[in-house]
């Protein structure tokens, strides 16, 4: 997962109000359109009143967050609101410990609220409480442009060019994950007010070539590099992958988890200044030089990707269904089910940032009868027992696993990491297999089958809408993988869709 590229292609200007990049977030000047910031919980366990407390408002894409943590993250708050549409702005008062997050539509604040009413959501392991705001759009001027992409992970290196009058730029970031959270958030939005609308899409390349660190090109993880003549120059692969000799002419959109490219269309008469200043010394933490990626969440234990997972049923848990369930939102290296206390476990991801999207998903999910929560732990590592330690089979290495959906460089599993739902996404269906049979399957699984469609366009995927979350999440597990005959195995996720 390392060295994996982000290419960001903005392209051309756009009027609107979606302005995420627009506004100085922190502490520059703001205004909303209303006065007050109280509304319907989405947490019905904390009706409490705070000061300046009306009653309940109507359904609002501006979302109010309330008891963040004080050293919560922007990403991490993005991050809350990212499965269900795309987040257009936020502004964070620390110093009040909430937040507001703009959706970019109504419909996908709703859902959140809608989501987040049973299940409560942690951001570093405390509680978060999430309402409507009277206010119907969040209006900030002067974000500082430099904090646009490392607010998502730690930029690696950027290489920027002009093609056809546009201003354009390939980004590496860390992580495939964080190239993902950038795009999700950033796609469309504007740089500045009304104007230089970013276009972003992933690239096939896999690693960039930096030469020289200067206003062109920076590579933060080779301070040494010399500053060159301001040209950046590229190897012969990559160069031919643009088309040119020597230096990037044009953006190579690719493979879903890769890079993108920036391209600002510079009309006559509208200038963007200092636009490929600003990308070089973007605010890069110290950790970029040494190539840990700096986590959401993971200030504690920097680059923890190990899980402490409790309140499971003993009964009923095993390390292949932690495996499948974990595993929806990255690769699950080994896990281990505590021998002296069952109902807890420890699960080892590939990464941290993939341990932060499973602790975010997971934490608060019924499973089995009881609520699972997950933390980050302070083991850095899951040991495999010794040569002759009575272990009854409750630690498992799954690190070479078929099973893994993220192992692909570049896999379209990176754009389709949704929270748990009660509707299932069905894949690799073989022809020779009818409703009744997928019916029946999960109804034999004890599940009660409420909904099922076939894709009109491609057989080989279905939806199927079954009774609760907890059940969807049960038979998840027990049927992911799952033979169906024909060389067809059954490939189970979360879907964002209802039938």
């Amino acid at each position: 997962m390392d060295g994996v590229v982000t290419d960001l292609i903005a392209v051309g200007l756009k009027r609107g109000s979606d302005e995420l990049l627009s506004s100085d977030v922190i502490d520059g000047p703001f205004t909303m359109n209303n006065s007050t910031s109280t509304g319907v919980y989405a947490n019905g366990n904390d009706n409490k009143k705070f000061k300046g407390d009306r009653p309940p408002c109507s359904p609002s894409r501006v979302l109010h967050l309330r008891k963040i943590p004080s050293d919560v993250t922007e990403a991490e708050v993005i991050s809350l609101g990212l499965p269900f549409g795309k987040v257009t702005n936020l502004l964070m008062l620390k110093g009040k410990s909430q937040a507001f997050l703009e959706m970019a539509s109504e419909e996908a604040a709703v859902t959140m609220v809608n989501y987040y009413t049973p299940v409560t959501p942690h951001l570093r392991s405390q509680p978060v409480f999430i309402q409507y705001s009277n206010h119907r759009e969040l209006k900030t001027d002067n974000l500082p442009n430099q904090a646009i992409f490392s607010k998502f992970g730690t930029v690696l290196k950027i290489i920027t060019f002009t093609k056809n009058n546009q201003f354009q730029a390939l980004l590496q970031y860390a992580d495939p994950v964080n190239a993902h959270y950038a795009k999700m958030a950033l796609d469309g939005q504007n740089i500045y007010n009304a104007c230089c609308t970013l276009r972003i899409d992933f690239s096939k390349l896999t690693s960039l070539n930096v030469k020289y660190n200067n206003d062109k090109s920076r590579d933060f993880t080779r301070l040494d590099l010399p500053t060159g003549d301001g040209q950046p120059s590229l190897e012969p692969p990559m160069a031919a992958a643009f088309g040119a000799p020597g230096i990037i002419s044009s953006p190579y959109a690719g493979a879903a988890g890769f890079a993108p490219a920036i391209g600002f269309h510079q009309a006559t008469g509208i200038s963007v200044p200092a636009v490929p200043g600003a990308l070089g010394p973007l605010t890069i933490t110290s950790s970029a030089v040494t190539g840990r990626m700096a986590i959401p969440g993971t200030s504690g234990v920097p680059g923890n990707s190990v899980l402490l997972v409790t309140n499971l049923n003993p009964d009923l848990i095993t390390p292949h269904g932690l495996f499948i369930l974990f595993g929806v939102y990255g690769d699950v290296h080994r896990v281990k089910i505590m021998f002296n206390k069952k109902e807890n476990a420890l699960v080892q991801m590939a990464d941290a940032s993939q341990a932060q999207l499973a602790m975010n998903h997971l934490s608060g999910q019924r499973l089995y009868g009881k609520v699972l929560r997950a933390t980050l732990s302070k083991h850095q590592a899951v040991q495999l027992p010794r040569e002759g330690q009575e272990d009854q089979g409750l630690t498992k290495d799954f690190s070479n696993s078929p099973l893994h959906r993220f192992k692909k460089p570049g896999s379209k599993n990176f754009q389709n990491i949704f929270p748990p739902s009660a509707t299932l996404h069905l894949s690799n269906i073989p022809p020779s297999v009818t409703v009744d049979d997928l019916k029946n399957l999960f109804t034999e699984a004890g599940c009660s089958v409420k909904a099922f469609k076939f894709f009109q366009k491609d057989r080989k995927m279905a939806l199927i809408q079954l009774g609760s979350v907890e059940e969807a999440i049960q038979a998840l597990i027990e049927l992911h993988n799952h033979d169906l005959g024909e060389n067809h195995h059954l490939r189970v996720s979360f879907s964002k869709s209802t039938i």
